[in-house]
């Protein structure tokens, strides 16, 4: 294999990679083994037709798919371990030459990691946070605690109000055709959650057990699902259940039930005391914040818009592990929302570009100011993991490979460099 490296604007770079046309022979000739059994040719045993037979009737390229399948990948981690760049993107691979008896020749556009050129970062002025509870705050709380422990009773005698649990089944038409993923069942709602598309909730309002309801709504006309996009649909629902919340009395025993304490005044107490450190703790990472922002409106640095992009899918996959574990598809999640993917990803940008700015800034701060976690932090680090994996620290020390032991040091000097900075921050 041999690699070509060429720099380009804005952070980018291009990789040549060219194989030899043994290799992609070889590849070929792999390609074969696998694929020879679910070939018919007449005089032949279906898998015992030779290679060059079957070439010669459905062409030479028949198995360069494959073996290019097979060698991008392959060729292409060969190539990140021979250059000496910080890759920051996935790669946007384009086949070059793939001819059998020639080198295999593609190339990967990757973005680069920018260079930061740092500004202050020491002494500067960020807001003070006003740490204030008040009655209503601690009203509030207690309430999200009556909330927790309230009792869920069937409703029978009448219909469904907000905040009723309605579970119902439900099937999505247009034109009196069912379209995919608009079918559930057994699916709790929450009415007034705005859970669904617009609309839809407010029309289960006033129906009882058993009732059936046309719920109409119409699809955005920027719809992930072009063939649904700005036509109306109606949703075929079926009230199997509706349940509401009944909440515990707020007094002495309520009290007990959910704490040490013996009267609901202590209680209170108690929650504006936690309140308070909650407030103390969010006005610490407040000026974190600020003082980070900060930092990055004094910087200069170019983030290639492939770093954004690779940033904005690594938080698109986090979000539908999240629905996921909610038992929502993205396919549901973006039909009830009426969001498109495209759409999605293009609001994640300006949080993506903060957290890639915010990275690049105190890693840069961690290098200027020689910042290093030393071997009793790291210790340390590793059992807290080893506590939270339930694990021997030293089990977990030998399982996390050099790549993992690396990437936490960097993380650790990272939330270092935040400390120095929110430090030295004046607030005003």
């Amino acid at each position: 294999m041999s690699l070509q490296v060429e720099k380009m604007e804005k952070n980018m770079a291009k990789l040549t990679i060219e194989v030899s046309a043994e290799d992609l022979d070889k590849a070929m000739q792999s390609a074969y083994q696998k694929a020879k059994g679910k070939i018919s040719i007449p005089g032949f045993r279906k898998g015992k037709a030779p290679r060059k037979m079957i070439e010669q009737m459905y062409g030479k390229g028949i198995f360069l798919e494959d073996a290019a399948n097979a060698l991008i990948p392959e060729h292409y981690s060969k190539a990140l371990e021979e250059c000496d760049l910080e890759i920051v993107s996935q790669p946007e691979i384009d086949v070059t030459q793939a001819e059998p008896g020639k080198p295999f020749i593609f190339t990967a556009e990757v973005a680069v990691k920018p260079e930061v050129t740092l500004g202050e970062y020491k002494g500067l002025e960020v807001p003070k946070a006003e740490i204030e509870v008040t009655d209503e705050e601690v009203d509030a709380e207690i309430k999200k605690e009556q909330e927790k422990n309230s009792r869920t009773v069937t409703i029978e005698d009448r219909a469904a109000q907000n905040d009723d649990i309605v579970t119902i089944d439900f099937e999505g038409f247009v034109d009196d055709v069912a379209f995919d993923g608009g079918k559930g069942t057994e699916y709790p709602l929450t009415l007034g959650s705005n859970t669904f598309i617009p609309g839809f909730e407010e029309q289960l309002v006033g129906a009882k057990t058993g009732d059936h309801v046309d719920v109409n709504v119409t699809f955005p006309e920027e719809y992930q699902a072009p063939e649904l996009a700005g036509k109306a649909a109606v949703f075929k629902c079926e009230v199997k259940k509706i349940e509401a919340k009944e909440l515990p009395e707020l007094d002495d025993d309520f009290a007990k039930d959910v704490s040490e304490f013996d009267t609901l005044a202590e209680y209170k107490d108690s929650i504006r005391k936690n309140l308070v450190e909650k407030k103390e703790s969010d006005a610490v990472r407040a000026k974190e914040d600020a003082a980070i922002d900060k930092v990055i409106e004094n910087a200069e640095m170019e983030i290639p818009e492939a770093m954004i992009q690779s940033q904005c899918r690594q938080m698109a996959d986090d979000f539908s592990r999240r629905m996921q574990s909610q038992g929502l598809s993205m396919e549901q999640y973006f039909q009830f929302t009426g969001l498109t993917a495209e759409k999605m990803m293009e609001d994640m940008k300006p949080q993506a570009l903060k957290r890639i700015q915010t990275r690049l800034v105190l890693e840069k701060i961690a290098e200027v100011e020689n910042i290093q976690p030393s071997e009793e932090e790291i210790s340390e680090e590793i059992s807290k993991m080893a506590e939270m994996y339930k694990m021997e620290a030293d089990k977990l020390k030998e399982l996390l490979g050099e790549r993992e032991l690396e990437q936490m040091k960097k993380d650790m000097a990272v939330q270092k460099a935040v400390t120095l900075v929110a430090d030295a921050a004046k607030e005003v």
